[in-house]
């Protein structure tokens, strides 16, 4: 029979783990979406070395995200460094004047929102993972 409190316990750690499956789903997508687009997708065919990086940037993004969301451990260190990555990318596209539209009208801190989800992610995952370890000495 399963107590109150592990019953509870148990509804949190579920719900922890829907936030990460929720979060890192948006940000796979949304990362592979922009590398469709860009590869395959209808635009302009000449790439600059801008876009290359952000590119295989976005590609470790997206893998690192799918190991998160299988519980790898170690994959949470390959998002934080491939989007602080990309993060750096977009402080030299907009301090280093390249031709790109997105930093038009910008606010140089606006760049640091690309740090949100990630931030919820890790944090889901160590309280998720915490709370995993606990339940199994019950």
């Amino acid at each position: 029979m399963t107590t109150p409190p592990v019953m509870q316990t148990s509804r949190f750690l579920l719900f922890r783990r829907l936030i990460i499956l929720v979060f890192a789903g948006l940000l796979i997508f949304y990362h592979s979406l922009t590398l469709y687009e860009m590869y395959v997708g209808t635009g302009n065919s000449a790439h600059t070395l801008f876009d290359y990086v952000q590119s295989v940037l976005r590609m470790f993004i997206t893998m690192s995200l799918l190991l998160v969301v299988f519980g790898v451990r170690w994959a949470l260190w390959g998002m934080w460094f491939s989007i602080s990555g990309l993060v750096a990318t977009q402080y030299w596209a907009h301090f280093g004047n390249l031709p790109v539209d997105f930093t038009e009208g910008r606010h140089p801190l606006s760049y640091l929102k690309g740090f949100i989800f990630p931030t919820i992610i890790t944090l889901a995952f160590h309280s998720s993972s915490r709370l995993g370890d606990s339940n199994a000495d019950v």
